[in-house]
C-alpha cells in the first residue's frame, strides 16, 4: 500500500510535471530531426551492420556459401535480408534475417511472427533450407550458437542434394 502510494505521489508529483514541460519546449524541428536520424541515420547503419555481418563473419566462416541479398519480395514479404546460395545452380539455399541485438533485449526471446514463420516455411519451400534469425552487435554475431546451427543445416542440405 505504502509503494503504491509512493509511487503515484513520484508520478503526480515529478514525472508527469517533467514530462509536461519536455512536451511543452517540443518543436517541429526536434520531429524533423528525429524522423530523419531515425529514417536516414540509424536505417543506414542497420544497412552496413547487416553487410558487415554477412561479409566479414558468415561469408568467412561458409566459404562454400555464396551470400547475396535477397530481392526485395523475399526482403519485404518474406524477411528475408540474405539468401545463402548453397548450390551453383541457385536452387539450394539458407536464408538469414540479421536484428540488432537489441530486438531479442526489446523482446525478451525474440520469436518470429506468425506471418514471419510462414515466410521461413514459403523459403524452405522453395530452397530447401532454413532461415535463421542473427542477431548482430557492433558488427558481428552475437547469438554464436546460431553459426553450429547453419552448419548442420548446411550439411543437411549437401546430402540431400545428393
Amino acid at each position: 500500500m505504502e509503494l503504491g502510494e509512493r509511487l503515484y505521489e513520484k508520478i503526480k508529483g515529478t514525472v508527469i510535471p517533467e514530462w509536461m514541460e519536455a512536451f511543452s519546449a517540443l518543436t517541429k524541428e526536434d520531429c524533423v530531426n528525429y524522423i530523419h536520424n531515425l529514417t536516414i541515420n540509424q536505417t543506414f547503419d542497420g544497412y552496413l551492420r547487416e553487410k558487415s555481418v554477412v561479409h566479414d563473419c558468415l561469408a568467412k566462416k561458409f566459404p562454400q556459401v555464396v551470400f547475396e541479398e535477397s530481392p526485395p519480395e523475399l526482403d519485404h514479404a518474406g524477411d528475408v535480408d540474405y539468401i545463402g546460395h548453397v548450390s551453383a545452380d541457385k536452387t539450394k539455399a539458407i536464408g538469414i534475417q540479421i536484428k540488432p541485438v537489441t530486438a531479442k533485449a526489446n523482446f525478451g526471446n525474440y520469436s518470429p511472427s506468425e506471418r514471419m514463420r510462414k515466410s521461413f516455411e514459403a523459403f524452405r519451400a522453395q530452397f530447401g533450407g532454413r532461415v535463421f534469425i542473427v542477431y548482430s552487435h557492433d558488427g558481428e554475431v552475437a547469438n554464436t550458437e546460431v553459426l553450429d546451427e547453419i552448419r548442420a543445416e548446411l550439411a543437411r542440405i549437401d546430402v540431400f542434394r545428393g
